[in-house]
C-alpha cells in the first residue's frame, strides 16, 4: 500500500491514561527518541496528586505532554496535535487542550461501561459514538485486545500482561512519525536484563503496534519533522532534577569541595537524592535522615566541617528547615537550601507546579535572617543557576536559598553538554594558621565582602565557639547588648547587598532596552514569557523581556532597566509575590499577571494580556 509523508514543523502530543498506564514512561521514551534525532523539545508530566488514586477516575489521570519542532521551541504547548486517551477519564481531562482537528488514538477498551461511569459519564453517553468528536479526527484502536493477542503464547498472567499496553501505542506512535525504535530496545534490555518474560513481552508489544500502524489500511499518512537547528555540540534530553544534581557535582569538582547532600524525601525534591546517591565516584554523600530538621542540621555540620553542605526539599519541608536556616545564617557558613516548589499550603498539590515560596524565601525565617536567593529558569539552566548558587555561598560564607519547581524538575529538554574548561572556576579559601601578627584567632574578623573566615575544626589555634545565640562582632563570643545585635543585623544584610558586587548585570533576553512593556519574569514562567514577548515583537510592538536569575539582592542595574518602559508587567504562578517585592525595593507601579492553578501561564495568556495594556 502506498502512502505519503508529510513534513510538519512542530508536533505537540499528549499521553494520558490511568495512573497505572504508563504513560510516563511511554512519553519519556518518546522524548529520548525525538532527542537522538536532534529535535528541539519541551516537556511537561502532570502527575496525580495521590500516588494510586482509584482506577478509571478523573483524579486519577495521568499524562505526558511532549512538543517536538525543527524550530526552538520553549514551552511544551498550549494545545495538541494529538492526544492519546487509554480511558473515558483520559480523554474527559485533556480533551479541552486538544485543537480542532486533532487526533484522539483512544484504547476502546478504556470506554466500556465501566470505565464510562468511573469518568463521570452520564448513563448511556459514549463520546466515542456520540458524535461529540466529530471535530476531530478520531482513531479507534483496542489496544488492550492487540496487546493480549500479541501474548497470547507468553508465560503471564493477564494483568502482566495489560501492563504491555503503553508499548503498543508507543511502537504505533514510532510508525507514525517515522521513527527508529532502537533506543527503547536498549532500555528494555537493560531494565529487563533479569526477567526475560517480562523483557520478551514488552518487544513483541513495541513491535506489534508499529507493525499495526504498517499493515492497517486505515492509515495512509505518516509524519517526519525535521531536525532542528541549533548551535554544534554534544546533546542529551535532560530533566530539572536531572541537570541540577550534575550543576552540584560540578561545583564540588571544581571548588574541590567534597560535596554532602542531607535530606528527606519529598514530592517534587526526590529525585535530587536518588540521582546523587549513584555519583559516589565523585565522592559525594548522601544521607537519607529521618527528618527534615535532621536533614539540614547534618548538612549545617557538613558545611562546619569543610564540605559543600546542601539540603533539598519542597515548600512543607522548608518551613520545618526555618530554625535550622537561621542557624546557618547566624554562623555564616555557606550552605545550599534547594526547593522544588509545589503548590501549598500545607501539604497543597503535592505533584502540581506553584512558585509560590518566594515570600518563604525571603522572610519564612524568624527575626532578620537574610539569604540570598538564586532561581532557574528551565530543566538545562538549573546546571548553571545551581553552579552559580554554590559559588555565591562559599565565596560569601553565607546559606543561599535556590528556587526551581516542579514544572522545571519534572520537565525535559535538550541540554548542550559543557567543557569542564568553559566552567568558571569556584576559588575557595580555608584559613589554615594564624597571619603574622595575629595572636588569637578572631572567627568574625571580615574581609572586604564581609565575609569571615573558614576554619576548620580541627585546625590548631584556630579554636572557635558556634551557636545560634547573638555574636559579638571580631570575636564571635556571646554577646546580647542591644548595640551589638543592631551592628551585626545590621552587617548581616550589608553582606547579602554587597552581593550584588560579584553578580552579573541584568541583560534583557529580547526586545528593544526602552519601550512600551517590559516582562519581567522569574523561574519557570520563562519559555511562556520567552515565546509570548516574541510574538508581539514580530507584529512590530516595543516589547521587551528580562528574566532574573539573582532575586536577592538584585543585579545593580535592574532598577534602571525597569524606568525604561512605560508599563511592567510580571507573570507568576502565585498571587502576587516578585510584584510586592519589586514596588518595594524601585516603587515601580508594576502589573501583577497571576494563575495559582497547579498549572503552568501559556503563552496564549500572555499574548491576550499584552495585547490589553497595548
Amino acid at each position: 500500500m502506498t502512502r505519503k509523508q508529510e513534513i510538519l514543523q512542530d508536533v505537540v502530543i499528549k499521553f494520558a491514561g490511568d495512573s497505572g498506564d504508563g504513560m510516563q514512561l511511554t512519553g519519556s521514551q518518546f522524548t529520548t527518541n525525538s532527542a537522538l534525532l536532534g529535535l528541539d523539545l519541551a516537556t511537561f508530566p502532570d502527575f496525580p496528586a495521590e500516588i494510586r488514586a482509584p482506577q478509571g477516575t478523573l483524579p486519577g489521570v495521568s499524562g505526558f505532554q511532549l512538543r517536538f519542532s525543527s524550530d526552538r521551541v520553549f514551552t511544551p504547548g498550549d494545545i495538541c496535535d494529538v492526544l492519546v486517551a487509554m480511558n473515558a477519564a483520559a480523554l474527559k481531562v485533556n480533551l479541552k487542550a486538544l485543537k480542532k482537528g486533532g487526533k484522539i488514538i483512544a484504547n476502546t477498551d478504556g470506554f466500556d461501561a465501566k470505565n464510562l461511569r468511573l469518568a463521570n459519564y452520564p448513563d448511556g453517553v459514549n463520546p466515542l459514538d456520540d458524535g461529540s468528536l466529530s471535530n476531530y479526527e478520531l482513531i479507534r484502536m483496542d489496544v488492550t485486545k492487540m496487546t493480549r493477542e500479541s501474548l497470547k503464547d507468553a508465560p503471564l498472567g493477564m494483568k502482566e500482561k495489560d501492563r504491555a499496553k503503553n508499548m503498543f501505542v508507543l511502537g504505533f506512535l514510532y510508525w507514525m512519525y517515522g521513527r527508529d525504535m532502537n533506543n527503547t530496545l536498549n532500555f528494555l534490555k537493560e531494565k529487563f536484563s533479569k526477567k526475560p518474560d517480562i523483557l520478551d513481552s514488552n518487544i513483541k508489544v513495541l513491535q506489534a503496534g508499529y507493525n499495526y500502524g504498517d499493515t492497517t489500511e486505515t492509515f495512509h499518512t505518516t509524519y517526519s519533522v525535521e531536525r532542528a537547528k541549533m548551535e554544534p555540540g554534544s546533546y542529551r534530553s535532560i530533566m530539572g532534577n536531572q541537570s541540577l544534581s550534575l550543576g552540584l557535582i560540578a561545583a564540588s569538582q571544581q571548588s574541590g569541595l567534597p560535596l554532602f547532600l542531607g535530606s528527606y524525601p519529598i514530592t517534587p525534591a526526590s529525585d535530587i537524592l536518588h540521582d546523587l546517591s549513584k555519583y559516589k565516584n565523585f565522592g559525594v554523600r548522601t544521607f537519607q535522615a529521618e527528618d527534615e530538621i535532621a536533614a539540614i542540621t547534618s548538612a549545617i555540620g557538613a558545611s562546619y566541617g569543610g564540605s559543600l553542605g546542601v539540603t533539598t526539599s519542597s515548600g512543607p519541608g522548608i518551613a520545618l528547615k526555618g530554625e535550622a536556616m537561621g542557624l546557618a545564617v547566624m554562623l555564616e557558613i555557606p550552605l545550599l537550601i534547594i526547593n522544588i516548589q509545589r503548590g501549598g499550603p500545607s501539604t497543597g498539590l503535592p505533584t502540581k507546579t506553584e512558585q509560590s515560596d518566594l515570600m518563604q524565601a525571603y522572610y519564612g525565617r524568624n527575626g532578620e535572617c537574610p539569604m540570598p536567593v538564586v532561581s532557574a529558569s528551565t530543566p538545562a539552566d538549573c546546571f548553571s543557576a545551581v553552579y552559580e548558587a554554590v559559588r555565591i555561598a562559599v565565596q560569601h560564607m553565607t546559606p543561599v536559598m535556590f528556587l526551581s519547581d516542579g514544572y522545571i524538575a519534572n520537565g525535559a529538554e535538550p541540554w548542550r553538554y559543557p567543557q569542564t574548561k568553559d566552567l568558571p572556576a569556584i576559588k575557595v579559601q580555608f584559613k589554615t594558621a594564624l597571619a603574622e601578627g595575629e595572636e588569637k584567632y578572631l572567627p568574625y574578623q571580615r574581609d572586604e565582602k564581609l565575609t569571615r573566615p573558614w576554619a576548620v575544626p580541627g585546625t590548631a589555634g584556630l579554636e572557635h565557639r558556634i551557636g545560634g545565640l547573638e555574636k559579638q562582632n571580631i570575636t564571635g563570643n556571646v554577646n546580647y547588648e542591644p548595640e551589638n545585635h543592631q551592628l551585626m543585623v545590621n552587617i548581616r544584610q550589608e553582606k547579602v547587598d554587597r552581593i550584588a558586587d560579584y553578580i552579573p548585570e541584568q541583560q534583557l533576553d529580547s526586545g528593544p532596552s526602552s519601550g512600551k512593556i517590559l516582562v519581567l519574569g522569574w523561574g519557570s514562567t520563562y519559555g511562556a514569557i520567552k515565546s509570548a514577548v516574541a510574538v508581539l515583537q514580530q507584529q512590530g510592538h516595543a516589547v521587551s523581556h528580562a528574566h532574573l536569575r539573582y532575586i536577592r539582592p538584585f543585579p545593580k542595574n535592574l532598577g534602571s532597566i525597569l524606568r525604561n518602559f512605560e508599563q511592567v508587567l510580571i507573570p507568576e504562578i502565585n498571587n502576587g509575590q516578585l510584584i510586592k517585592i519589586i514596588r518595594d525595593v524601585y516603587l515601580v507601579d508594576a502589573k501583577g499577571y497571576n494563575k495559582v492553578m497547579g498549572v503552568p501561564i501559556t503563552k496564549t495568556e500572555l499574548v491576550q494580556q499584552l495585547q490589553t495594556m497595548l
